[in-house]
């Protein structure tokens, strides 16, 4: 059976292992590297498009049957990734930025700060390359969630980003003394972004993640003009009015030609301890919201008080909790738009069908 071994066999065989979220082969995709074959042993790599892929597991596994199917006594499978670029140019920052995410919300008081800190979080847990950019100059609550209270001394003319759990991270928070007010006008801001964006030394990131301030105002107006965005996610709570408001976010998004990444519904339900389950803001209302704007519904996350502990204390629940039902929730919603940021960017497309993310 050896004999079937050769480099041309092995990759007719991988061939025909799919990429489930991609919709074609890995030898098609250019994800299989450093084939080496020494006797009835088979080793490979095989190159995802983001290390946060929901579908690792399954990639590594058909790859691996694949394999022995054709005799091999051994198949060593290593997983590594290579995050595409969005081929969006963003000539205000110097140093490659692949992938840039907004999260807005369109009003206050949701959790899209708590969403977009761990979002970043995990997706550098998974081995991503991420910034976090702070864009709410008027009341920047980053520091506090991550645990950073200064930057790191500038570097020449430029500031270097505060890091910490992997994240590389830069805030109005970090260069204004505590509790000091920020009276600007709109200019003053724009401006304000636009150094978080020229002026920081981010290096190379496989994804920016941008926390936005509440509302349709100049911060957004600003990003948009200032950034390219792969495309934004929108944060609601389940409740009418929160939807109305999320919605007005969405199309402002749409009207900026922003791609809608998806929706998320934060607080959606809190289970009690006898397991019954108490919808406090309500029940449904994100998924209507995605299904009315034909729009895809990123999932469900729960109200668990050790967010708010997190938050305070600088630890984000998928570091402080992370078997708790909102990190998991939280963690697979990372997955899924990683793998949509992966498909858009591959395809070229805009905004992608709206059956991707289950």
């Amino acid at each position: 059976m050896t004999n079937k071994l050769t480099k041309e066999s092995i990759l007719a065989a991988l061939s025909k292992v799919q990429e489930p979220e991609l919709h074609q082969d890995l030898v098609t995709l250019n994800m299989v590297r450093n084939l080496e074959i020494s006797d009835d042993k088979v080793s490979f790599t095989v190159m995802l498009t983001t290390p946060a892929c929901p579908l690792r597991n399954q990639i590594e596994r058909e790859a691996k049957q694949a394999v022995l199917a054709l005799g091999a006594k051994t198949v060593q499978v290593k997983l590594d990734s290579d995050v595409p670029n969005d081929g969006r140019m963003r000539g205000l920052v110097n140093m490659p930025i692949r992938n840039a995410i907004a999260v807005g919300s369109g009003k206050g008081g949701v959790g899209k700060s708590t969403v977009a800190v761990n979002i970043a979080v995990a997706l550098a847990q998974s081995g991503a390359r991420v910034g976090l950019m702070d864009a709410d100059i008027y009341g920047p609550n980053i520091p506090t969630m991550m645990g950073v209270d200064k930057l790191p001394p500038p570097n020449g003319n430029k500031l270097v980003p505060a890091t910490a759990y992997d994240v590389k991270i830069i805030s109005m928070g970090l260069l204004v003394k505590p509790g000091q007010p920020l009276i600007w006008r709109g200019p003053m801001l724009n401006s304000a972004i636009r150094q978080f964006l020229a002026d920081v030394e981010w290096g190379e990131l496989d994804y920016l993640i941008v926390d936005l301030p509440p509302g349709t105002g100049d911060a957004v107006l600003s990003l948009a003009q200032a950034l390219p965005l792969s495309g934004a996610i929108i944060v609601t709570l389940p409740q009418l009015i929160s939807l109305e408001d999320a919605s007005r976010g969405l199309q402002m998004f749409r009207t900026l030609e922003v791609p809608i990444l998806g929706v998320i519904e934060n607080m959606s339900y809190l289970d009690l301890p006898d397991g019954t389950r108490m919808d406090i803001f309500g029940s449904g209302g994100g998924e209507k919201l995605a299904q009315a704007t034909q729009t895809p519904f990123l999932g469900k996350v729960p109200i668990d008080q050790n967010v708010r502990i997190g938050g305070d204390s600088g630890k984000p629940i998928v570091i402080s909790y992370p078997d708790s039902p909102v990190a998991k929730a939280l963690r697979e919603i990372t997955e899924s738009l990683a793998a949509r940021i992966s498909v858009a960017a591959m395809g070229g497309k805009n905004e992608l069908p709206i059956n991707i993310v289950e």
